[in-house]
């Protein structure tokens, strides 16, 4: 029997890029994780994933890259035209990395990578659409068991749709985006106006700590009973909800799945979620609630996602 083909899928974020070597079952074969060089730049980018892809071609033969980003991509010439929490601009990936490499490579946006991943290895969803919330949020859409991106692969910018116009700046430029409401950074933002709040309080005690109140921070305090830290995360899942309910409202979907690093939260973000999208959700006894699930394959899914495609295209 022939062995199954494998690609590496890459996935670059606001703080950490991530690696893997990946079977077209979606089983991740080997793995590994960088830290986002601190400025971010495509140059700085391209160094380290031509470092991953040497470390995973060096046990492994692979066919084939799947680079899953942050921010714009132009479709499919894989060029990341700019993204709200990196530094890279106009920065040509899929050029690049095909020259240094001579493998096929193909360059999407990391939610759709990721809702790729979602909507075929899981619960098969046809119609689908992946959250992730991590640095920033991200939006993957998937219609009739394709990602949706628009005619050039600029559609489908989920973390951007306006919740609120006289709300937090977002990284992105505008006021009041759904990411600057739900994501990790608005977690950050809001522990740190608690701490603020409440000097003595235990947020602000873990954070000098550890040297600054981050949304880990929270976290630290939720799990040891904190009352503040347990608010704070209602008041994010409930944002959550509400851009849940705006999307659902937009597309009749069987799941909106939440993926990204904060769902590894659970129910103390998915709870408040789902009582917020009930709320907000439109003519519900007509039209029902689509269920709000946690990712199967959480920060996972970015990376294998990105091998898949890489597959299919290859």
């Amino acid at each position: 029997m022939k062995d199954t083909r494998l690609a590496i899928g890459l996935d670059i974020g606001g703080t950490k890029i991530a690696g893997a070597v990946v079977d077209e079952h979606g089983t991740v074969v080997a793995e590994h994780v960088e830290p986002t060089p601190a400025e971010s730049s495509g140059e700085a980018v391209t160094e380290v994933l031509l470092s991953m892809i040497d470390r995973f071609r060096a046990d492994h033969d692979v066919v084939t890259i799947g680079v899953g980003a942050a921010g714009i991509v132009e479709w499919p010439a894989g060029v990341m035209l700019w993204a709200p929490n990196n530094a890279y601009r106009d920065w040509p990936v899929r050029e690049q990395l095909e020259k240094a490499t001579t493998l096929p490579v193909i360059v999407d946006n990391d939610a759709n990578v990721a809702a790729l991943a979602e909507a075929h290895l899981g619960e098969p969803y046809p119609n689908m659409v992946l959250i992730t919330v991590g640095t920033g949020i991200g939006g993957g859409l998937v219609l009739d068991g394709q990602i949706y991106r628009g005619p050039t692969g600029l559609g489908a910018e989920l973390g951007h749709i306006i919740l609120n116009p006289d709300g937090p700046r977002c990284g992105c430029g505008n006021h009041g985006c759904f990411e600057a409401y739900a994501s990790g950074t608005a977690l950050t933002r809001m522990a740190r106006d608690a701490a603020a709040d409440d000097p003595d309080g235990l947020i602000a005690r873990l954070g000098a700590e550890d040297g600054e109140v981050t949304g880990h921070t929270v976290v630290k305090a939720v799990q040891q009973g904190d009352e503040t830290a347990k608010a704070v995360f209602a008041r994010l899942g409930r944002w959550l909800g509400v851009g849940i309910a705006s999307l659902a409202n937009i597309f009749e979907v069987n799941a909106v799945v939440v993926g990204g690093g904060l769902v590894e939260t659970g129910e103390l973000l998915l709870a408040p979620a789902r009582a917020a999208a009930r709320e907000y959700a439109y003519a519900p006894t007509a039209r029902g609630i689509a269920p709000v699930l946690p990712a199967t394959f959480g920060a996972d899914a970015g990376k294998i996602g990105a091998a898949l495609l890489a597959l299919e295209h290859a």
